[in-house]
């Protein structure tokens, strides 16, 4: 076969195979990979419950096997030399193409506060449970974190991407479109530079924090079992997807979150309910209209709320930022001036609470 049918058969071969990070995925999506390929990564991501399970055959035990298949078979190997990886995702936007570029690696595993990795977000005991489960069964790190790391001048790509303009990738799209690539850097050269200029650079967690609190807890329990013999010992690492903050590719979205129970609720009454601590700024019959206002403002004390009794959007701004300073004295001012905390804390916990019992 031609090396360009080669690689197109791969291509095709691979787009089955692709699955996102699988806590996220509703039923129907979590289906149709699984019917995609017998090789998809939902089958071990996120393997399905089944009647019948129990403490020894479940969902967990399945993706062992599978994993274990897998293995045998010859469709998951383990490279034979140190390896990177560089990865990138080409992904449209309102419109805009974007493409963000990083490379994948394993990173030593560090509890928060003692070392380089940092956190942003708290995490909940279900999610982490789940995965310490997963760990257990399949004694493997099946999905990476996503971590950003400061480089203004883009030194450390320039490294890797002097190596994969040599070799085409391997190519493949997922389902929502986004056109995903890949290359092996082997060279050991560049490796040794990425290594020597991310030694001293910090990583923030942008995704993922779940799966790296799962990693420090799931090396712990090996330590304690005598398994951890030395520091290149591979429970010591986790998977990272690593992207420099300065990528252009690097975008942020709204960060969006649906209430229930509040269906009847209009924007009048939510407006009277938010008016002690917010400014309303103005009212839409559509999101982008709202979305617009609040990416103008550009400020976290600016949010946009939607009722669906009316079909009406309100902008809203913060004018009372003590009430944070009420509600979360523990917390840093920094975390208390991020938008996510003034909804999650003052609108929900309270404000909601208050006027609707939600």
């Amino acid at each position: 076969m031609p090396a360009s049918l080669q690689r197109e058969a791969l291509g095709l071969v691979t787009s089955a195979v692709l699955s996102p990070q699988g806590l996220s995925l509703s039923p129907a999506l979590q289906r149709r990979l699984y019917d995609d390929s017998p090789y998809n990564a939902i089958r071990v991501e996120l393997t399905k419950d089944e009647p019948g399970d129990n403490e020894s055959v479940n969902k967990y035990s399945r993706a062992a096997s599978t994993m274990k298949g897998w293995l045998d078979d010859g469709a998951v190997r383990q490279d034979t030399s140190r390896n990177l990886y560089v990865y990138e995702q080409t992904f449209t936007v309102e419109g805009q193409t974007h493409t963000r570029r990083g490379f994948l690696t394993r990173v030593r595993l560090e509890p928060f506060g003692t070392g380089r990795i940092f956190p942003h977000e708290q995490t909940l005991s279900g999610p982490k449970a789940d995965r310490l489960k997963l760990y257990h069964a399949t004694n493997f790190n099946v999905s990476p974190v996503f971590g950003l790391y400061p480089d203004e001048s883009g030194e450390v790509f320039a490294k890797l991407e002097a190596v994969t303009r040599k070799q085409p990738p391997v190519e493949a799209t997922d389902h929502l479109g986004v056109t995903n690539r890949l290359w092996v850097v082997n060279e050991q050269t560049v490796i040794s530079a990425v290594i020597g200029l991310m030694g001293p650079k910090p990583v923030f967690i942008a995704d993922g924090h779940h799966r790296y609190e799962t990693g420090l807890k799931y090396l712990d329990e090996k330590r304690a079992t005598g398994e951890v013999t030395d520091d290149e010992a591979p429970a010591n690492f986790c998977l990272m997807m690593l992207v420099g903050m300065s990528d252009p590719g690097l975008i942020i979205l709204p960060t969006h979150r649906l209430v229930s129970g509040l269906s009847a609720v209009t924007a009048p009454q939510l407006r009277a309910a938010l008016a002690d601590d917010f400014d309303v700024l103005n009212s839409y019959g559509t999101a982008a209209e709202c979305w617009q206002d609040v990416e103008l403002d550009g400020s976290q004390s600016c949010l946009g709320f939607g009722t669906v009794a009316d079909g009406q959007w309100t902008v809203a701004r913060l004018k009372n930022p003590a009430a944070m300073d009420a509600l979360a004295p523990d917390q840093s001012p920094e975390w208390r001036g991020l938008g996510v905390s003034i909804l999650h804390k003052l609108v929900l916990d309270k404000l909601v609470t208050k006027a609707f019992g939600g």
